[in-house]
């Protein structure tokens, strides 16, 4: 008898314990969150938690994109290398923020059936001196919804970030019926996004790439918040 009540109370204990700790992260998160990178939003953080994220760096392992030149022919910057440089800080942010972040290739295996909380595809525009970035979902997508939620992110936080406008009438059938929507599972919400142009937003996407980096990952921290909060 003596050893079941200390048992129970053993367990007890326990359970208060654990609520006194989730009660504490839960007054910490406002002031962890700005180490995050994320503000002082903890529900962020709490959105993001262990939650499957997939991004493909744009033509990596396959080729080099889009190629910018120079009048006397040396390449300036390629596509490929901007894609990945931003590809690399997005996954950096929010993995700190808990994220379960992985960085595929173009045409990397693991897309086959790929089922995650989102997916994003990044990729840079031509080298044509204009400036702006643009996105697109599938046009055929089982989760018309979800995916529309996902480009509102997007809208909402890429150009607060990096001071780039939407460019128009440039979303292209490449876009919307992107080969990778083909492949991930057909529950998995995906979008594309093309940072910027290499012409035009060159400057910023080299020298800054932190920039569209932070409003790539609070473009899919603003979705992941927002699907928290969806009723099932």
């Amino acid at each position: 008898m003596r050893h079941d009540a200390l048992d129970q109370l053993s367990r007890v204990l326990l359970l208060l314990g654990l609520a006194a700790l989730a009660g504490i992260l839960w007054v910490l998160l406002p002031l962890l969150a700005p180490l995050f990178g994320l503000g002082g939003d903890p529900g962020l953080v709490v959105a993001a938690w262990n939650r499957p994220v997939a991004l493909i760096s744009g033509h990596a392992g396959n080729d080099s994109g889009a190629v910018c030149t120079a009048a006397d022919g040396t390449v300036t910057r390629t596509e490929a290398e901007i894609n990945a440089a931003v590809a690399q800080r997005t996954a950096e942010r929010l993995r700190r923020a808990g994220a379960d972040v992985v960085v595929l290739d173009e045409y990397d295996e693991r897309l086959q059936g790929l089922e995650a909380a989102v997916l994003v595809s990044l990729h840079a525009d031509s080298c044509i001196d204009a400036s702006g970035y643009k996105a697109a979902v599938h046009t055929y997508s089982v989760i018309p919804e979800t995916n529309r939620r996902l480009l509102a992110c997007i809208d909402a936080a890429y150009p607060a970030a990096t001071g780039l406008a939407f460019h128009p009438n440039t979303v292209t059938h490449n876009m919307t019926e992107y080969h990778a929507f083909r492949r991930i599972a057909a529950t998995t919400p995906a979008a594309i996004l093309e940072l910027g142009f290499l012409g035009g937003d060159g400057a910023l996407l080299t020298e800054q790439p932190e920039l569209p980096a932070r409003g790539v990952s609070d473009a899919i921290l603003c979705f992941l918040k927002a699907q928290s909060t969806q009723t099932p």
